[in-house]
């Protein structure tokens, strides 16, 4: 088997064995194949496609390329869930204990934010002594105590996908569906949970922008995960303005912890709710409607926001932020951003809105960049809003002093006023299962 061979028939459209696709992974995690040729096949990929029998064993021996996670040793169902990322979406915080509140299991491992996207570890991290690297008999007890543990990636999970994304990003192949899916999937099937819900984003702060590829990309995971028999859903979700108020590691975590307490954002608390019910479906809970209860009663009883409290302490974090927000770090300097002109916002560009939040220290630019866990924004208006002139749109803090000139300009530049009220956009679009898409 040569890869030359591979590559002529990829070329020609043709679809890849199972041993075909094997011989490739293997040797290109173990340097027998070179860049410059995974190169040319993934460029034929991106032209051609794979059909979903290759995407799916793809993904799985992507997965078998690193550590495969038993996690037998949990009582239970497990249910993981994975956003394809977007700006103020700290949903993570929220439906992984209600889920737990409800009687499911969650042992998650979650990533550090890059870019306008924050990271679930980084939110998690800006919580006074709270650990995010914690051993497997740690980890494992802590959800069999507390019925969930939110920890960062460890290990040596899914090296292929690693090696080839980081190939990807140089070569103009990373917007392809079926390395998007096989890459984001084979590292949920190595982190071992019996059930995947999926958060897929679309709008201007996802990497789908249109609503049609978001479906596209979702039925192509949901088939995979079913193919590797994990019982997987998925949501589209919108991501075309930033979900709830606050953008930045402290203020997200506050704000979760107001959903968790039901006074949260209305927009936050029904896209959690909604990944909630699915994620306690998927693990035998009850109806979808059954579900739907079932968390929200968890957020009125307030057993979701303890059992959050409770798995904070079992990782040696300061609960005590939880309930007084104001021992948390503050940001030294906050400027409030007001409307020049009276209106409604028309437009609010969930991307260029996260970069302002990196530009105030919240985001890193680089893998090395230190984070700021009070930096960020709150906003005070958003898209479809009514405003007065001279009313704040925004605050921004920051440890900068002289990131706000910059950081004002992007905010202004990402948000028009204008005359009219715009239309609402739905928070959730569509719900994809196998052979399946209910659109709303």
């Amino acid at each position: 088997m040569r890869m030359y061979d591979l590559i002529t028939k990829k070329k020609h459209n043709e679809a890849l064995t199972d041993a075909e696709i094997e011989y490739m992974i293997d040797g290109y995690v173990k340097g027998d194949i070179p860049d410059y040729q995974m190169s040319s096949m993934l460029m034929a990929i991106w032209f051609n496609g794979m059909n979903d029998h290759e995407i799916t064993e793809l993904t799985k021996i992507m997965a078998k390329s690193g550590d495969m996670i038993d996690l037998s040793a949990i009582a239970g169902k497990k249910v993981d869930k994975h956003s394809t990322g977007g700006v103020g979406d700290k949903t993570t915080l929220i439906v992984a204990p209600i889920v737990a509140a409800c009687g499911g299991k969650v042992a998650k491992m979650s990533g550090r934010g890059l870019g306008h996207t924050g990271g679930t570890v980084d939110k998690l991290e800006s919580i006074p002594g709270y650990r995010t690297v914690l051993d497997r008999k740690k980890f494992f007890d802590t959800v069999n105590k507390c019925g969930v543990s939110l920890i960062g990636q460890s290990g040596n999970l899914a090296p292929a996908d690693k090696k080839l994304y980081a190939l990807r990003d140089v070569t103009a192949t990373v917007d392809s569906i079926p390395l998007i899916a096989s890459s984001i999937m084979s590292k949920k099937l190595a982190a071992g949970s019996d059930c995947i819900l999926l958060d897929v984003k679309t709008g201007s702060g996802a990497f789908m922008k249109t609503l049609d590829d978001s479906i596209k990309l979702a039925q192509t995971m949901v088939n995979i995960g079913e193919g590797a028999g994990r019982r997987t859903v998925a949501l589209i979700t919108d991501m075309d303005t930033p979900l709830g108020y606050g953008i930045g590691n402290s203020i997200e975590v506050m704000e979760s912890m107001d959903v968790l307490k039901g006074h949260g954002p209305a927009d936050l608390t029904e896209v959690s709710l909604q990944l909630a019910s699915n994620m306690l479906y998927l693990v035998g809970k009850g109806t979808p409607e059954e579900c739907r209860k079932m968390a929200e009663k968890s957020i009125e009883d307030g057993t979701a926001f303890e059992t959050f409290c409770t798995m904070v302490r079992a990782q040696g974090g300061d609960d005590s932020v939880l309930r007084d927000y104001d021992k948390f770090q503050k940001a030294p300097y906050t400027y409030d951003i007001v409307a020049e002109e009276g209106g409604y916002i028309e437009k609010q560009n969930a991307e260029e809105i996260g970069e302002v939040s990196v530009v105030l220290g919240a985001g890193r630019e680089t893998k090395d960049s230190a984070i700021d866990f009070s930096a960020g924004i709150i906003l005070h208006k958003k898209y479809g809003d009514k405003v007065e002139k001279g009313e704040a749109l925004a605050t921004l803090y920051t440890s900068k002093e002289t990131a706000r000139k910059e950081a004002e300009r992007m905010y202004r530049e990402a948000t028009k006023i204008g005359p009219n009220a715009p239309k609402k956009e739905p928070l959730v679009y569509a719900r994809v299962e196998k052979d399946k898409v209910e659109k709303y």
